[in-house]
């Protein structure tokens, strides 16, 4: 509210209505996205690969469109490609158990590489004759853009499967507690594949809105600073990186603020070099605090060492 305050004080237009519809229109992705990077933090994991499952796994689809698929398979196979991604992503952290960061930093690149493959080229268009493909993107609904609808019902969903049903309340416990967790008869390690799958599939509705906003798919957002600002996103938001703290209203908040300097940015004309240098400072900052207000403990310790 503060900065929302500043920013409609110093700068003009930033407080008109169109504005700000457009403010939330234009971190609605992002939100869709930081939900499920929510989640997997909450218990306790990362998933770096996020972005790439989006863009991958659409890229793919909007190529097999171009040879004639009908658009209702090719939305299958972006699902399907995206489960499989997480499904992946989820057996190496929970039965091989290896690290969440460096098998998912590792699954972007490979993701990159294989969709690039298939499809040479840095951007594919989405068919300008399928109005379904495109309408979570560029519908509107009593004159509200489709965007913020699908991050609000996504939002609503996240939240009462969090906080209403017993996996949500196992992520918890996995991310406050994993030892005490499994101590109490919580299958640790169906759910850590369970939550990557939800991930991939979060990513995957990310891309659908993503195609009906730009009218493609850029695989060149893998290589960007997109999943960082995801990462801010939770981190500023309040969900502890230490796990088992926040939900989805921290993730609300966080869009709110990250969404409220890119805009004033914006509207200042920052160019994009100092826009990543402020990023980063924050996201730093963030962390620092975090790591201040909810110190690691003893598992967490070890499993940084």
């Amino acid at each position: 509210m503060a900065l929302l305050a500043l920013f409609s004080a110093v700068l003009p237009g930033f407080s008109s209505v169109a504005n700000l519809l457009n403010l939330v229109r234009s971190i609605s992705i992002l939100g869709i996205l930081s939900l499920g990077m929510g989640l997997i933090v909450i218990s306790r994991g990362i998933d770096l690969s996020e972005v790439a499952i989006m863009a991958g796994s659409w890229s793919v689809a909007l190529i097999e469109i171009q040879t004639g698929m009908p658009v209702f398979w090719a939305v299958l196979i972006a699902a399907g490609i995206a489960v499989t991604i997480g499904l992946a992503n989820g057996l190496m952290v929970a039965f091989v158990e290896a690290p969440a960061l460096f098998v998912t930093l590792a699954a972007g690149f490979v993701i990159y590489g294989v969709a690039f493959w298939f499809a040479p080229a840095w951007v594919v268009y989405a068919p300008k004759n399928a109005p379904a493909l495109v309408f979570l993107g560029a519908g509107h609904i009593f004159g509200i853009p489709m965007p913020i609808i699908v991050f609000a019902a996504a939002a609503i969903v996240m939240h009462l499967f969090l906080s209403r049903t017993s996996t949500g309340r196992f992520i918890y416990s996995q991310g406050d507690n994993p030892d005490a967790a499994r101590m109490a008869g919580i299958a640790l390690r169906p759910l850590i594949v369970l939550e990557y799958v939800i991930v991939a599939l979060v990513a995957w509705l990310a891309g659908l809105v993503w195609i009906g906003t730009t009218g493609s798919m850029q695989m060149a957002i893998t290589q960007g600073t997109m999943v960082f600002d995801v990462i801010l996103v939770v981190v500023l938001g309040g969900i502890s990186l230490v796990g088992g703290r926040g939900g989805v209203f921290s993730v609300v908040v966080g869009c709110a603020l990250i969404g409220t300097l890119l805009n004033a940015f914006t509207i200042m004309d920052i160019n994009s070099e100092v826009q990543n240098i402020i990023r980063g400072l924050v996201l730093l900052a963030a962390i620092i605090l975090d790591n201040w207000l909810h110190p690691r403990d003893e598992e967490t310790a070890r499993q940084g060492d």
